[in-house]
């Protein structure tokens, strides 16, 4: 009788240095789901609606640390990102769909990032909105340079951004005090409240689960060395649970800290807000003091620089992986930030694009969650890590969600 092989364990040392080789990921995909797209969303929820939103913000973020944890998952088990498992696994045609609607959505996002930096580098310099987004673009190439140097880096120095966010509401919550405990319990309670906090919520919901940023966590993951092994790749895994855990944790109490704000400074008060970044800054030193308005224009130019670095890099990943082809990073990223520039150099609200800009991502969500949950349940792709039942049924149910809440709000734009 043969005794089946027992797979080594691995040292205590060996495991704690298994978790840690993968953790950094999820804080460079942080970054993206507290870009200036947030800022707008976050300060028109409160300020318009109290606490009303709570429950969609909390829900988004709860949506956003599972599907980025699948697509760093995919990364580890597959070691290729998605979209080049896609490329490998859809038909040509399925392939090509998915990488046209890719490509909008990093127009989307430059449109954000963009569009934030410049308000953010006017806010702090009285820089004029189009040279300050030409000043945004040369900032995010010296960003993307440290992808020569290795991950790290790059991951170091966009943590260190989402860090500098994070202390800048942190003083601003501080600052403008008296939260109602009752209020945000009572945000929890799922409701709406007309059209407008339907479109605020798919908005929300576009501007903390980013299309963009699924695609880049899964080559993020997969830059890491391969754990050898069951053991060494669960370990791995549990250090990737973890850095979602924490990473994705501190966007969310950074977007609640926004909504907070802008109901502390304009909705308990009673004050008129014009959905405007530029008032949102104003009501800051207004009412609390030149300090915390410095410390809100330099949070949206940190939120600006790092994730439009971020999205470049993620523009790479979409390109290479689903149709094999690469451009000069220059010409690329003047293509996608185009329309960004456009919104600048025209007069253009910034403010409003910003809005429009998070609602289009929220499209994208399911072109890039579907073929994520697909992906992740198949065991010639994952191995021993592919997804139970009960994950793929909660993907199935988000993807479900996300689509149907578009559908509602296309139906209310044109019937209304």
């Amino acid at each position: 009788m043969t005794t089946p092989a027992v797979e080594p364990r691995i040292a205590p040392l060996e495991a704690k240095r298994a978790r840690r080789a993968f953790y950094g990921p999820a804080f460079v995909a942080a970054v993206a789901y507290v870009d200036p797209g947030n800022f707008a969303t976050n300060f028109q929820a409160g300020a318009k609606f109290g606490y009303l939103l709570v429950w969609v913000l909390v829900a988004a973020n709860l949506v956003a640390v599972f599907v980025q944890y699948l697509s760093a998952k995919i990364g580890l088990a597959a070691g290729e990102d998605l979209p080049t498992l896609c490329r490998r696994t859809f038909p040509r045609s399925v392939t090509r769909v998915l990488w046209v609607q890719a490509e909008l959505v990093a127009m989307a996002t430059d449109l954000a990032e963009f569009v934030g930096a410049a308000v953010g580098l006017n806010l702090l310099f009285g820089v004029p909105l189009f040279p300050a987004g030409l000043a945004t673009a040369a900032v995010s190439f010296a960003v993307l340079a440290l992808q020569r140097r290795g991950y790290r880096p790059f991951e170091l120095v966009t943590t260190f951004l989402l860090t500098l966010v994070a202390f800048g509401f942190l003083y601003q919550l501080c600052a403008v005090g008296g939260q109602s405990a009752t209020g945000l319990a009572a945000g929890m309670v799922p409701r709406l409240a007309g059209t407008e906090s339907l479109t605020l919520s798919v908005g929300i919901i576009g501007a903390t689960v980013m299309p963009h940023v699924i695609y880049l966590h899964s080559a993020l993951t997969a830059q890491r060395t391969t754990p050898k092994g069951p053991t060494a790749q669960r370990a791995a895994l549990r250090g990737l649970r973890t850095d979602c855990a924490t990473g994705l944790g501190l966007a969310g109490l950074i977007n609640l800290a926004m909504l907070c704000v802008a109901v502390a400074l304009f909705h308990r008060s009673g004050s008129d807000y014009d959905g405007t970044l530029q008032a949102a800054h104003d009501g800051l030193g207004h009412t609390v003091g030149g300090l915390a308005a410095l410390a809100f224009a330099v949070a949206l130019l940190a939120a600006g620089l790092s994730s439009s670095g971020v999205g470049t890099y993620a523009g790479q990943i979409v390109m290479q992986g689903f149709i094999r082809r690469r451009i000069p990073l220059l010409l690329r990223r003047g293509l996608t930030m185009a329309p960004a520039l456009i919104v600048l150099g025209t007069g253009v609200s910034p403010d409003s694009a910003l809005i429009l800009s998070q609602v289009v991502l929220s499209f994208g969500i399911p072109f890039a969650l579907v073929p994520l949950v697909v992906l992740t349940r198949r065991r010639d792709v994952m191995g021993n890590l592919a997804n139970k039942p009960l994950t793929t049924g909660a993907g199935v149910i988000v993807a479900i969600l996300v689509s149907g809440l578009n559908l509602y709000l296309l139906g209310q734009i044109f019937t209304g």
